[in-house]
C-alpha cells in the first residue's frame, strides 16, 4: 500500500510543480494578490506532495507537521545571512525554491495550503 500511495503522492508532485513555475512565469493577468500568495500557496502544496512521496507510511496531520516545520525553517532561513545560499537564491531555481524575502504572510499561506492538502489526502486515502 505505501508503494501506491507513494505513486499517487509523486504524481501530484509532478502536476503541482508545473502549475507553480507557469503561476509564477506566464502572464496570466492574475490579481497581484493572487499572483504572490497563490505561487507561496503552490509551493507549500509541493513541498506536501514531496514530504508525502518521502514517507508514504506516515498520516496526514504528522506529514503536515513535517512540511510545516520544513516551510517554517526556509522562510526564518532568510533572515539569517549565509553568502552561499543566498546567492542561490538569487537564481531562478533558488526564487522558486527558496524564496528572496522573509513574510508572515507567506508563513500564512504555507499553513494553509498544508492544512489543505493534508486534508485532501487524508479524503484521499479514505476514498481508496
Amino acid at each position: 500500500m505505501p508503494s501506491n500511495r507513494r505513486l499517487r503522492c509523486a504524481a501530484l508532485l509532478a502536476i503541482t510543480i508545473p502549475i507553480g513555475i507557469a503561476w509564477r512565469t506566464l502572464p496570466l493577468g492574475l490579481p497581484w494578490f493572487f499572483f504572490k500568495y497563490g505561487g507561496s500557496f503552490l509551493w507549500a502544496v509541493a513541498l506536501y506532495w514531496f514530504v508525502a512521496a518521502l514517507f508514504p507510511a506516515l498520516y496526514p496531520r504528522t506529514l503536515a507537521a513535517i512540511a510545516a516545520l520544513a516551510a517554517l525553517l526556509v522562510e526564518f532561513s532568510r533572515l539569517v545571512p549565509q553568502p552561499t545560499v543566498d546567492a542561490f537564491r538569487l537564481t531562478l531555481a533558488g526564487r522558486f525554491i527558496l524564496g528572496r524575502f522573509f513574510s508572515f504572510k507567506n508563513i500564512a499561506a504555507y499553513l494553509l495550503a498544508i492544512a489543505l492538502t493534508a486534508l485532501l489526502d487524508h479524503w484521499l486515502g479514505r476514498s481508496l
